[in-house]
């Protein structure tokens, strides 16, 4: 389905279209208005001309104070053509639909997010005849949500922030809490989730982390557990898989980092059914030097 960041970037957005108006509140304080519909439209604005032109996610959505296109691109490094194509895109889609185009570009890169914000203007000195100005979505604005009930209260914003922190050096802090949160939501949503997150991992570290990550969410979906919580709804059959995933994969997280696990360690984790405390012992297992680390503050 998705083979690369560029694709998971803005394919998220047709996954989730509302997570746009929520990133555009939350992450960039821009009050749009509530929708009430999305559709995706075809990207293709090629003419008749043989000139190939393609954004990455077009949407029309539907509002109360009307309706208004979100061109979504995906921006992997600078690239000076955007500056004119940009513009294009937006020119021909309101003539098309006769609707207001906003352009968001999102991207992974600190330095592509600060280009790309850049206002696009084009005319004379001192008389601008158009100008372009850019929403973007990046690692600078997008929060950090390294934590698991952040995660669970909106789990494609969770996404987003995995995504768009996907190469930086805190990507691993975010894959376990964001891996039980997505415990709280369907089964093919977690799966296609995922692959999102997968293709925007940059560390090969950090990829086999969240494959383990992954196979263990697999795995819940198809548990007794999980068949608790779908069928019953029951708040302690949720409780009772989240301490049992959240032990074993603190100490599955040692394992990864080669870090020998003694038996004490262990049988202290598994014993634990506190998921706050299960809960920090999972962040400290991530930068610990031995496993006793673990339990440095607790006296033990």
């Amino acid at each position: 389905m998705v083979s690369s960041s560029h694709e998971a970037l803005h394919w998220v957005f047709q996954k989730d279209p509302a997570l746009l108006t929520r990133a555009f509140q939350s992450v960039l304080h821009v009050p749009f208005p509530e929708p009430r519909d999305f559709a995706v439209l075809n990207a293709d604005l090629t003419e008749i001309e043989p000139v190939e032109r393609r954004v990455d996610t077009l949407m029309r959505v539907e509002t109360d104070e009307g309706p208004y296109l979100l061109v979504v691109e995906a921006q992997g490094k600078k690239d000076e053509k955007k500056r004119g194509s940009w513009p294009y895109y937006l020119s021909y889609l309101y003539e098309k639909y006769r609707c207001e185009p906003v352009l968001v570009v999102i991207t992974q890169n600190s330095a592509t997010a600060r280009w790309a914000a850049q206002p696009i203007r084009r005319g004379l000195p001192g008389w601008d005849s158009m100008t372009v100005r850019p929403l973007v979505i990046g690692p600078d604005n997008v929060p950090l949500i390294a934590g698991e009930r952040e995660a669970e209260r909106d789990v494609p914003l969770a996404v987003l922030s995995a995504m768009t922190h996907g190469r930086g050096a805190k990507a691993a802090a975010i894959l376990e809490p964001l891996a039980f949160a997505l415990r709280t939501v369907d089964g093919e949503s977690a799966a296609v989730f995922g692959q999102l997150v997968e293709s925007c991992l940059g560390d090969p570290g950090a990829k086999e982390i969240w494959r383990d990550l992954m196979s263990e969410i697999r795995y819940f979906f198809n548990s007794p557990v999980a068949e608790k919580v779908r069928e019953e709804g029951r708040v302690e059959g949720r409780e009772e898989g989240m301490v049992e995933d959240r032990a074993g994969m603190t100490i599955r997280i040692l394992e990864w980092r080669a870090i020998p696990v003694p038996d004490a360690v262990r049988e202290k984790v598994l014993a634990c059914s506190d998921l706050d405390q299960l809960e920090d012992w999972a962040q400290r297992a991530l930068t610990a030097e031995r496993a006793e680390d673990l339990f440095a503050v607790d006296g033990a």
